[in-house]
């Protein structure tokens, strides 16, 4: 089989990312406005007007939520529309695209080529080892993915938590990562670089949630797609190839998401904290027993319809096109040799 270059692995992560980013973006605005909301503080006072310095987007009166409050995804998305615009479901886009193509050409090339070695050194020495080659590969390539955009991935978690109006013009991500140091006049250029690892906050978090997530996800993707692919047998084409490894994205990704939802309910809570002495205190242990305590079993699993709606489809179209694109790039290759 010809070996494809890192160049082309990344064009082809590259265009599904694309694609699945401008999809599934509106389920994704939905799921961090439910997380930012169940991140309100309650009002103290009876007769008091509170506005929570973590997510200054739902405004409490008395104890009793306003009528900007969300119900759930669909009153979300109903919401935006009607008081922000329908664009604004796509808030957050230039950001997704900004992260999406990145991440996802450093995440799906990396675990191609992490999974590849490691099939083949454990295949020559520890066969029993072969089952665990996905989640390993996959949890080592998400981390060096994660790690190397996550400035974006915090500006795009604040630019959807926050609710703009219609004239509104909302900062980009630029601007938005500058508010999150935001230095004082008169800074010295040494406290401006400290500042800077706020662009990090939250990062443990992240990781938290993204390699368990990737672990369960290539653990039970790679089966699946081999067993759908296998039916087939020699007869694969470019349809079949689609269809299975969107199907088996789309089981791991729903599967993924709804297990790790908890890990990423504390990592918007961590990202959107706006209060730098406290986010600096934070850890996921301590945000996860505080969502508990706020809010229990459900408080825990805040947004977990629209992130499993947006997993499923968005690991199935990611997958599949890139798979896809590699059976194209195989058989150009083959015909051109």
């Amino acid at each position: 089989m010809v070996e494809l270059s890192y160049g082309e692995r990344f064009m082809a992560a590259g265009g599904a990312a694309f694609i699945s980013a401008i999809i599934v973006n509106p389920l994704d605005l939905a799921k961090t406005r439910l997380q930012a909301q169940a991140a309100t503080i309650p009002t103290l006072h009876p007769n008091s007007i509170v506005q929570d310095v973590r997510c200054p987007c739902i405004p409490m009166q008395g104890g009793v939520t306003s009528s900007k409050r969300y119900k759930g995804t669909l009153d979300v998305l109903y919401k935006v529309i009607r008081q922000e615009g329908v664009m604004r479901l796509w808030r957050g886009t230039n950001a997704s695209l900004a992260l999406a193509v990145p991440t996802v050409g450093i995440y799906m090339p990396c675990y191609d080529i992490f999974r590849n070695m490691m099939e083949e050194f454990t295949t020559q020495n520890a066969p029993n080892l072969s089952p665990y080659v996905p989640l390993v590969a996959g949890s080592v390539a998400r981390s060096l993915a994660c790690v190397s955009c996550y400035p974006v991935e915090l500006a795009r978690t604040r630019m959807q938590a926050f609710r703009v109006t219609q004239n509104g013009k909302p900062p980009g991500v630029w601007k938005t990562l500058l508010e999150v140091i935001n230095p004082a006049p008169g800074t010295s250029i040494l406290q401006k670089l400290h500042m800077y690892r706020f662009w990090w906050t939250g990062l443990g978090a992240q990781l938290s949630r993204d390699v368990p997530f990737s672990a369960i996800c290539w653990s039970t993707l790679e089966p699946l797609r081999q067993r759908l692919l296998g039916l087939v047998g020699d007869g694969a084409s470019a349809a079949t190839v689609l269809g299975a490894n969107f199907s088996a994205g789309f089981v791991a990704g729903t599967l993924a998401a709804a297990t790790t939802c908890p890990l990423d309910v504390a990592k918007t809570r961590r990202q959107i904290e706006k209060d730098p002495k406290r986010a600096l205190k934070m850890t996921t242990r301590t945000t996860l027993l505080e969502i508990w305590r706020d809010g229990g079993l459900r408080g825990l699993f805040t947004g977990v319809g629209p992130r499993v709606g947006r997993a499923g489809p968005s690991v199935g179209i990611v997958v599949s096109f890139y798979e896809v694109v590699k059976y194209a790039l195989y058989h150009r290759h083959g015909t051109s040799s």
